[in-house]
């Protein structure tokens, strides 16, 4: 009999295109983070189609994440197994050099350091470097994310053991104040894995730059070696004098030693011969990473850690009502890009510079809002009977309730039902609201004495039941987080968490013979191309498909080998031009906002292969030319061309229903349409 991981493993590197186009295999909580050779290889809906997988999306550089839950772990167990399997029967066939060096490559070198001590040529130093500051910022948060993830079960089971030791301490259980051994050991498994945090990451941060990840990691330890041994200050060597600096728990120094070590390192290898490269790559690399990061690097990560913790909590110290709100309220759209991990970087670095940290108790109010929808949707799935909403909301409960996990409720529910958003978000706000209020009247107090108007906490603790007694003031974060929660279940389960016309609703059929730019139709919204329509979740885009731009449709365009004349969907006012021309915003005299978006990633090209024939402030009539694209140009540029049109103002309306079929479609088929026919039907 099959286990279902394994199934599942199977079918998800069936659908990628094969364990050899595997470049890079990663997981966190809930997703698995996959590169790929060859996106080409890859079917999107063949992945979403897999029994267990709650979604998957595409992101830039042939990077792909598969949203699969708490099973994630044995799935990434299994399909790394596969990979390794497929490897080794590769290996017994003869082939050439250059075949058993493609096959050997990335794929093979992610599925066990122990595979070759020799790390895959194909790296970032050797792609094209990043040419917008889009880009640039895309590859800083993939490099900073892929260094703390792996990391994710180890921090959050050490903050669960320093929860239980403190709720120990509470009950009597143990004596109090470092007293005895016993307390002292416990408190080692969290203490220590702390203060080995920068040689992890280290670790972690190597390996995502195609260098051998024990370098990386040994670099690291020497920069750590004089600390641990007790020195201080400076010592004197070699007629130098080499500042000695606490590098426990930092972030900022592993990140910019390994990036330089990056560079240093395939530097060598293009000019180290191969019969020698074992030998003087890794000597090389360790003298000049190590003498630099003493010299500079590490005085400059320390300075960098210590300025922005300095500087968030000046804001938490002088307006902390506006830090309170914040931190929630982006966090529902954070999560889902995965643009979170940096925040977490700096609640590390808050404790190491600090002491303390006071970014996850507002962080705590997002998580238990999300929860608190969930619980709300399981209430309601329990009274109508529904088997399998009560088991996707029961699963997510507990691993957030208990585990701080909040994706599946996120992946698996909220961004399915995007009426949740509103409910989420009142929550965070009013979660938000009480933790301001309460830690202003009732503020922590260090142990230095020092007082803060904010829950703190001196752990890096996931938000769960169980690690509430990690936080100074418990009582101020429980109440704020038990608040957020409340707030965001009633509101589910008073208002429902479906819009009323989807309850158990197809997609609404278009009548084919329509004419068009029918002006008497105040409730349609027509195609500004012609094409095929697809639904938000077919485009490849998260942001699109998580409706946080409304709702809508894409239209992949007949003929992208040409230029194209983009029209106008909606009589109105064009209230926004992007200056590339990529993006228009429209607004019709009842308050309809739409926007119309041609191509993914399109602001890119800078305005190449647009021709625009409006501007800010105009007025169009349904049908008018909006502007002029290459769709070639867009094609040849390596991005997608689906023109996407949504409804911005979604909430505001009372339904919005994409028209994705025709009545006379066969379910499933694409509609196609000619420019001028209804693609969504508005009521206000």
């Amino acid at each position: 009999m099959v286990h279902a991981s394994e199934a599942m493993a199977e079918q998800i590197l069936d659908a990628l295109g094969g364990s050899a186009n595997i470049h890079e295999l990663t997981h966190c909580a809930t997703r698995l983070h996959v590169t790929l050779d060859d996106e080409n290889k890859v079917s999107l809906k063949q992945i979403e189609a897999i029994p267990g997988v709650l979604g998957a999306f595409p992101r830039a550089g042939g990077r792909y994440q598969i949203i699969i839950g708490g099973a994630v772990a044995s799935v990434y167990e299994r399909m790394m197994s596969a990979m390794k399997s497929v490897a080794s029967r590769a290996s017994e066939i003869p082939r050439t050099s250059q075949e058993t060096e493609h096959f050997a490559g990335p794929a093979t070198a992610a599925a066990s350091d122990a595979t070759s001590q020799e790390p895959s040529q194909s790296s970032i130093f050797h792609m094209p470097l990043p040419r917008t500051i889009r880009a640039w910022a895309s590859a800083i948060l993939d490099y900073v994310s892929d260094s703390f993830r792996p990391l994710l079960g180890v921090l959050l089971g050490a903050s669960i053991i320093i929860a239980l030791a403190n709720v120990a301490v509470a009950l009597g259980l143990t004596p109090d104040g470092n007293a005895t051994d016993g307390w002292r050991a416990l408190k080692a498994i969290w203490e220590v894995m702390f203060v080995m945090l920068p040689i992890m990451i280290a670790t972690n941060a190597a390996r995502k730059l195609n260098v051998d990840s024990w370098l990386g990691g040994a670099i690291m330890s020497a920069l750590m070696a004089p600390q641990i041994a007790g020195l201080s200050g400076g010592i004197s060597a070699f007629g130098m004098v080499i500042p000695i600096n606490d590098y426990s728990g930092s972030v900022f120094v592993p990140l910019l030693m390994v990036a330089l070590l990056g560079l240093v390192y395939h530097g060598l290898k293009r000019v180290i011969a191969n019969s020698v490269q074992l030998v003087f790559v890794p000597f090389c690399s360790l003298v000049v990473v190590y003498v630099f990061s003493v010299l500079f690097v590490g005085p400059l990560g320390v300075w960098l850690g210590s300025e922005l913790g300095a500087g968030t909590a000046w804001l938490n110290a002088h307006v902390p009502f506006l830090f309170a709100l914040l931190i929630p309220m982006l966090y529902p759209f954070l999560v889902p890009l995965g643009l979170h991990w940096p925040l977490n970087a700096l609640m590390l670095m808050n404790i190491q510079t600090l002491g303390y940290d006071f970014v996850q108790g507002p962080m705590g109010v997002w998580n238990f809002a999300c929860f608190g929808v969930t619980a709300g949707v399981l209430v309601l799935a329990i009274r109508e009977r529904d088997p399998a909403m009560r088991q996707t909301s029961l699963s997510a409960l507990l691993a957030g309730l208990l585990g701080g996990v909040s994706e599946l409720s996120l992946y698996g529910i909220h961004l399915q039902h995007r009426r949740t958003y509103r409910w989420l978000l009142a929550g965070c706000a009013a979660g938000g609201l009480s933790s301001a209020l309460l830690s202003w009247l009732f503020p922590s107090v260090l142990p230095s004495g020092q007082v803060i108007h904010g829950v703190t906490t001196t752990a890096f603790a996931f938000s769960s039941l169980l690690t509430i007694p990690v936080f100074n003031r418990a009582w101020v974060y429980a109440l704020s987080i038990a608040i957020a929660f409340a707030v965001a279940m009633l509101l589910t389960v008073l208002f429902d968490y479906r819009m009323p016309q989807s309850v158990a609703a197809q997609p609404k059929a278009a009548d084919s013979s329509y004419p068009l730019w029918h002006a008497d139709s105040p409730n349609a919204l027509f195609a500004p191309i012609a094409g095929s329509v697809v639904d938000l979740d077919s485009i490849g885009d998260p942001v699109f498909a998580s409706k946080a731009l409304g709702e809508g449709v894409g239209i992949m365009p007949d003929d992208s080998a040409g230029a194209e004349a983009v029209y106008a969907p909606v009589s109105g006012t064009v209230k926004t031009v992007a200056k590339t021309g990529h993006a228009f915003g429209i607004k019709t005299d009842d308050g309809v906002e739409v926007l119309v978006h041609i191509g993914l990633d399109t602001v890119d090209m800078g305005g190449e292969g647009f021709v625009l024939q409006v501007g800010k402030g105009d007025c169009v009539a349904a049908g008018d030319v909006l502007l002029q694209v290459d769709f070639a140009a867009i094609v040849r540029a390596g991005h997608n061309p689906v023109v996407v049109m949504t409804v911005v103002n979604t909430m505001a309306m009372t339904s919005v229903m994409p028209l994705l079929v025709t009545a006379e479609a066969q379910q499933g088929e694409s509609r196609k349409v000619t420019a001028g026919e209804p693609i969504i039907d508005v009521e206000r």
